[in-house]
């Protein structure tokens, strides 16, 4: 797998960003074992959050899809910081976290901005078991927020 994240990356137009500061008391992933966990990542772009709001009211299913997506991306790259992503063997399950207005029920949907780029980047191996949770507040009135696990060589 070694170049393939890469290849898949550039085909994509995306390149791995630089590993976002911490909000708070912790750090972004830590590596147990064969598995490496991601801190609950944002939807950062250059130190800003590509939207703000809850989903199904100030932000479409299309944007936090998208914002999906980016925290996803941001959640590679505390995997890469941490041990490369040349040490991937497999994407073993996400969470995502949906800052959802009243009534909105397609936190899955919205969650599959993650899941689907994990695919893209990592084949099979990109192939996760996954929740995905609505939630009243997120930190810093961020639509999404999603962690993983990956498992590593």
């Amino acid at each position: 797998m070694a170049t393939e994240w890469k290849d898949a990356l550039d085909r994509l137009g995306l390149t791995l960003p630089p590993v976002a500061a911490p909000v708070a008391a912790y750090i972004p992933a830590v590596r147990t074992g064969s598995l490496v966990y991601t801190s609950g990542q944002l939807p950062f772009v250059d130190g800003e959050l590509s939207a703000t709001g809850k989903v199904g009211a100030e932000v479409s299913l299309e944007e936090a899809k998208e914002a999906a997506k980016l925290c996803a991306l941001n959640a590679l790259a505390a995997v890469h910081d941490l041990v490369g992503l040349d040490q991937v063997v497999r994407i073993v399950k996400v969470v995502g976290f949906v800052n959802s207005a009243p009534g909105f029920t397609d936190q899955p949907l919205v969650i599959n901005g993650a899941s689907e780029f994990l695919g893209e980047v990592f084949g099979e191996a990109g192939v996760h078991a996954r929740s995905a949770v609505g939630v009243s507040e997120l930190p810093k009135n961020t639509p999404v927020e999603v962690e993983l696990i990956a498992e590593v060589g």
